[in-house]
């Protein structure tokens, strides 16, 4: 494998020395659609939930005239480009390190644009997760890294045509274009993770055929600091079989900084690139947050989604704020105007106030104990864990 160096800062408080830069990929802000499909796959694979959920979609119609539309609807995660921005360089600099950030909002690049008017975020690259439609029946999400300035709207123009009208061939011309971009990053994030719920096995051909046609122009695969030890080990095996370089991508969505960065010499964004694509060269260095059990990491991510944070700016501050919804004539609006305040379904109530109470206090203790499982276990045994 090309070299790829994995480290982990509550084995090695020292991973860190030798270098000059971290760098944050795959992490998303206010300007991120998160489709709220995965609702909709919630009741098909868990019977029990489908009752609750149809009942939620009766009362939305005959109280709101609203028929819930899963595919139409979105929320966004609650931090703005500024705050994220922020919350991954205080994590690098309190390693002593000077920070890079690419922010990768889902298919669009508002994020960087707009942090491009602020002085201390003016040398962010242009980047963002490009959702990529493949072999007819799921996307895989690729983050695009440093786009150049000069033509990262035509760029983003080409990205969306191709996912309204994709096509394989055309997925491969595509990044073969941007493989000629000589300061362009290309990703593949979270690569074993069955995202679209096309069944494991099906997942991983479409994964290995999707390499086989354009693993040549991908620079690395990613691994993902809000997914599991298990998956995260198979993509380590997957990079060995490819003869591919592991890199960090933090995937953060909520609140806590990303889990994992790039140590690198690099002293800007084009250098790693360089350091990525040429020399493939990568340190991925784990942070203490990565070792908390998964579940318990993977609560706080929705609890993050759903807590109230008044010192936030207007549009941010409440989960009802940050979920959109059509309303009856069909135009897409914050949930909080469509269900104006205490007139939300008390089961969607009810479930916003169990997620929150299961963030607090004892409650939460018991269940990261309770999430402890044995792959934590192992750790503290000291034994590898890539």
């Amino acid at each position: 494998m090309p070299g790829s160096t994995i480290s982990y800062l509550w084995r090695d408080q020292l991973a860190s020395s030798g270098y000059r830069t971290g760098v944050s990929l795959h992490g998303h802000t206010n300007q991120s659609r998160e489709t709220l499909d995965f609702l909709a796959n919630f009741g098909n694979q868990f019977p029990v939930m489908r009752p609750l959920l149809s009942r939620l979609e009766r009362r939305a119609e005959q109280m709101h005239g609203i028929r819930i539309d899963y595919a139409a609807s979105y929320w966004t995660p609650p931090m703005t480009p500024k705050l994220a921005f922020d919350l991954e360089t205080r994590q690098i600099e309190k390693l002593n390190l000077a920070p890079m950030v690419s922010i990768t909002d889902h298919d669009n690049i508002k994020a960087p644009m707009l942090l491009r008017t602020v002085p201390s975020a003016r040398q962010i690259p242009v980047s963002l997760e490009w959702s990529a439609p493949y072999g007819g029946i799921q996307s895989f999400h690729l983050g695009v890294h440093n786009l150049p300035s000069a033509r990262a709207a035509e760029w983003m123009a080409t990205l969306d045509d191709f996912t309204a009208h994709p096509s394989d061939k055309r997925l491969t011309e595509i990044l073969i274009e941007l493989s000629r971009e000589p300061n362009v990053l290309v990703v593949f994030n979270h690569p074993m993770w069955d995202l679209y719920l096309v069944g494991k096995e099906k997942h991983q051909f479409l994964v290995n055929e999707f390499l086989q046609k354009n693993g040549a122009y991908l620079h690395a695969l990613e691994l993902n600091g809000l997914r599991n030890w298990d998956e995260n080990r198979d993509v380590r095996r997957l990079a060995e079989k490819w003869n591919m370089l592991l890199i960090s991508g933090g995937d953060r969505h909520g609140v806590e900084p990303n889990a994992n960065i790039n140590l690198t010499n690099a002293a800007s964004f084009s250098e790693f690139v360089h350091e990525i694509r040429r020399k493939r060269k990568s340190h991925v260095l784990f942070m203490p947050q990565y070792a908390e059990p998964w579940k318990h990491r993977i609560l706080q991510s929705a609890i993050d989604a759903v807590r109230h944070y008044p010192e936030f700016p207007l549009g941010s501050r409440t989960w009802d704020d940050r979920v959109f919804h059509p309303d009856a004539a069909g135009v897409i609006r914050p949930l909080n105007e469509i269900w104006p305040k205490g007139s939300a379904p008390r089961l969607i109530s009810g479930v916003i106030a169990m997620v929150q109470l299961m963030g607090q206090g004892l409650l939460a203790g018991s269940l990261r104990m309770a999430w402890a499982d044995s792959q934590q276990l192992r750790l503290a045994l000291g034994e590898p864990e890539f």
